[in-house]
Parts: C-alpha cells; structure tokens; sequence
C-alpha cells in the first residue's frame, strides 16, 4: 500500500475546539481499526518554529517560521492506502473531523 502525508492547513492560528478534538479521536481510532493509521501528530505554533541551515560550514539556526503565510500547517497524519481514491476519501474525512483543509500528498515511492 502507498503511503499519503495529509497536512492540516490552518489560518485561525488556533487550537482546536473540543468538539473538533473529540471529532479527530473519532476519525484516528476508525483509521486505526481500518489498518490505515500510520501516525500522526499535532504542531505547535509556527512561532515556535526554528529554521536550520547546515549546508556551508556552521549551521546558522534562524527563529520563526520558514515563510510568512496566512496559512501553517499545524498537523498531520501518515496513512496507507492501497489507492489515491481511498487515499481522498480518507483526506476528505480527516478535513470533516478537524473542520479544516488538509493537503493530500503521496511519499515517494522506490
């Protein structure tokens, strides 16, 4: 089975409501029973975010995000599916529990 990045884009800059949070453990305990869970995990704020560049001699470590956007991702989840279908589907339905768009993209494969 493909492996699928669902990002969770948020521009409130909050945190999510109880209600989302219980609606999310809904949708990770159904991935989970239906052998799609691989991980998945909550990001603190892009405020807290240290950029690291190590590719000339002495890492130089930058605070704050990489970009200035409106839009930060602020989770993720790593799924199997066996095609980009189920793969959508199960993006459409994480986006429906955390009530906020979520970027599809596949691992490279070998």
């Amino acid at each position: 089975m493909a492996q699928y990045l669902m990002s969770v884009l948020d521009e409130k800059g909050g945190r999510a409501t109880a209600e989302e949070m219980a609606a999310i453990d809904v949708f990770n305990e159904k991935l989970q029973a239906d052998g799609n869970w691989v991980f998945a995990g909550g990001l603190a704020s892009p405020g807290s975010a240290t950029v690291v560049d190590g590719r000339d001699g002495e890492p130089v470590f930058t605070d704050g995000p990489y970009l200035e956007s409106k839009e930060h991702i602020i989770g993720f989840w790593i799924v199997e599916a066996p095609h980009l279908d189920v793969a959508l589907r199960l993006a459409a339905q994480g986006s429906k529990s955390c009530n906020r768009r979520v970027e599809l993209r596949p691992f490279l494969s070998e």
